[in-house]
């Protein structure tokens, strides 16, 4: 067994980073792709590697060497690299391809070394390593017929999306045998480029062989592994975060979402309803995607009406924001004075002020519990202008009923204080429709309240980037209104607060569904006998890690062993590197496959 290198290519999307090196010298976390790739197949007792080079092959060549770990390493070259596709590099080592069973590999590729020994250990003789479809996958795609024959490659020029269900992307590792080489694919390649040229690439040629009656080339699919195609700087980054060794967890964090470009990630991080929006709704929004893609979205004025009628209060006690941060940023940089924040919190809020405005309240407890007596109690002799409370908040999951509410608001409109309540979480507690303060007679009675909401958490939709700030001090209204952009709305989120109300009734089962879950899931939480669960009115739990593991510890083996992403609440301000999570209330399905994951992790 031989492994062909193909690493002619300029790399030209790359930029700066290729402008002195071909593309597998660039580095992915201090390492050369070049050198992880080498590493692996010297584990394998190759007969010999070759590499093909072009672009900056000399410096290749030179970085590289002739051996690795007793691997003789060989070289030929493409002097046409840049008028050529790889069908030509492919061209050039036919002598080679035909001398033994060969690993053909991109050198642009990152992956785990497994996928090497499964292609090896595979009895079929030639192989075509593929994954499913995602969308952040480009390139060539094949179809697979049921006992895994590849039976057509589809370039890029012929794919289409309603098919893409049926796609899976090729790799660009491939196992050939000799008698594959000798007998199918070189006798091709070779009429191939004498047809149509060396501006192809060589998965054309598998493309018409695969069009033969008796086609010998088998899929062998990926299903766990990780594997990246660095082509731009995006990929680069990507493929950083997915290869990280000691530092993963925080370079998925600072990544702030995005996580479908991690298809194999579960996300038990970000907080969304995991049962809204229903079907039909989604359905509804797709069947309009063209003409709210290419129409332009009302102004904020018109936006603000829609949500104002949703909700049923007066359109000029309310704003739309770009999600609650573009609200939240906005508001905080309106606000004068000290400001009262009860800790541990989301922490947009305090980011968006400078510390020494912040007057700190942190509960005693272990469960981070306090009720509005607690916050007067604390907060009545400090020089006080405004007060924050998440509610529920924000990791802890500690509620304040709306009776205890208005004794806090009372308390804060006769001390002059302006009360801001984020009620983003508000629909996943018990009676949620109760619990709101979103209703025209509360916000007249407090003219000192102001309430934020965040409609991605409680109804599904993150990506739509939609949050509300409600409150009867027009003054405050409508000088937030003006700081923000005309256009703040895009027109897939005008839409859907157009729709929404078709759609409450649905809404309304949905949080309780959900609420019962989450009863169902802290039931099988609290099996975990290493954590301690923190009640919740919430789409979350705060667990603290009361044996064996740290918080970082246990983050990083579900993050490792089974792509869970959870929240590490250690570094946060309020837990004083105490060992506390935070775990995301998803589906039945999902819920349980964490639960399994710390059970084993605990065994």
């Amino acid at each position: 067994m031989q492994a062909i290198i193909l690493a002619a290519g300029m790399g030209k999307r790359l930029g700066e980073l290729t402008k002195e090196n071909t593309k597998c010298m660039i580095k992915v976390n201090d390492v050369y792709l070049i050198d992880r790739l080498l590493q692996q197949l010297s584990e394998l007792k190759l007969r010999r590697i070759i590499i093909v080079i072009g672009y900056k092959g000399e410096k290749l060549k030179e970085h590289v060497g002739f051996t690795i770990h007793d691997t003789p390493i060989q070289y030929i070259e493409n002097p046409i690299y840049d008028k050529t596709n790889n069908i030509y590099s492919l061209y050039l080592a036919k002598k080679q391809l035909q001398e033994d069973d060969t690993l053909l590999i991109e050198s642009d590729l990152i992956f785990d070394a497994s996928i090497f020994h499964r292609v090896l250990a595979d009895t079929f003789p030639n192989l075509v390593v593929v994954a499913k479809y995602k969308p952040w996958m480009n390139g060539t795609m094949v179809q697979i017929n049921e006992t895994n024959d590849i039976v057509n490659f589809i370039p890029d020029k012929a794919f289409s999306y309603k098919d893409a269900d049926t796609y899976y992307k090729t790799v660009n590792i491939y196992k050939f045998s000799k008698a594959f080489s000798n007998n199918s694919y070189v006798p091709f390649l070779e009429a191939y480029s004498k047809a149509l040229g060396n501006n192809e690439y060589y998965e054309q040629v598998l493309r018409v062989i695969t069009l033969l009656d008796n086609c010998e080339l088998k899929a062998l699919i990926l299903d766990k592994e990780s594997w990246y195609e660095i082509d731009d700087i995006l990929d680069l980054d990507i493929a950083e975060t997915i290869f990280a060794e000691n530092n993963s967890l925080e370079l998925y964090h600072k990544r702030f979402g995005g996580y479908w470009r991690f298809p194999f990630l579960k996300d038990f991080c970000y907080l969304v309803n995991p049962y809204f929006p229903p079907k039909r709704m989604k359905e509804e929004i797709k069947s309009n995607f063209d003409i709210l893609l290419s129409e332009y979205p009302s102004g904020i004025s018109v936006n603000s009406l829609l949500m104002a009628r949703n909700l049923g209060i007066k359109p000029e006690y309310i704003t739309i924001g770009n999600g609650a941060a573009e609200l939240i940023k906005d508001l905080m940089a309106t606000v004068e004075g000290n400001i009262g924040i009860t800790y541990p919190t989301f922490e947009e809020y305090p980011n968006r002020i400078s510390p020494e405005r912040i007057i700190e309240y942190l509960p005693s407890n272990n469960g981070f519990t306090y009720s509005a007596q607690d916050l007067i109690n604390y907060f009545d002799n400090k020089k006080l202008s405004v007060m924050l409370l998440i509610n529920p908040d924000n990791p802890s999951g500690n509620f304040i009923e709306k009776p205890d509410l208005f004794i806090l608001a009372n308390w804060a409109q006769k001390q002059n204080i302006l009360l801001i309540i984020d009620e983003s979480f508000v629909d996943f507690s018990a009676e949620s429709y109760q619990n709101t303060l979103i209703t025209n007679d509360i916000l007249e009675k407090y003219q000192n309240l102001v309430v934020i909401k965040s409609i991605s958490k409680s109804y599904g939709v993150p990506g739509l980037r939609l949050g509300l700030m409600a409150s009867a001090c027009i003054p405050l209204i409508t000088m937030i209104r003006k700081s923000l952009s005309i256009w703040n709305i895009n027109s897939f989120a005008e839409f859907y607060m157009q729709i929404y109300n078709k759609y409450d009734t649905d809404y309304k089962n949905a949080c309780k569904t959900f609420i019962n879950e989450r009863e169902r899931f802290f039931t099988n939480l609290k099996e975990i006998s290493y954590l301690r669960v923190i009640p919740s009115q919430a789409n979350f739990f705060l667990c603290e890690i009361i044996a064996r593991f740290s918080s970082s510890e246990l983050s990083l083996i579900l993050l490792k062993k089974y792509n869970i992403l959870i929240k590490d609440c250690s570094k946060k301000a309020g837990f004083n590197n105490r060992s506390y999570i935070r775990i995301a209330i998803r589906n039945q399905a999902d819920n349980d496959l964490i639960v399994k994951a710390l059970k084993e992790i605990g065994e």
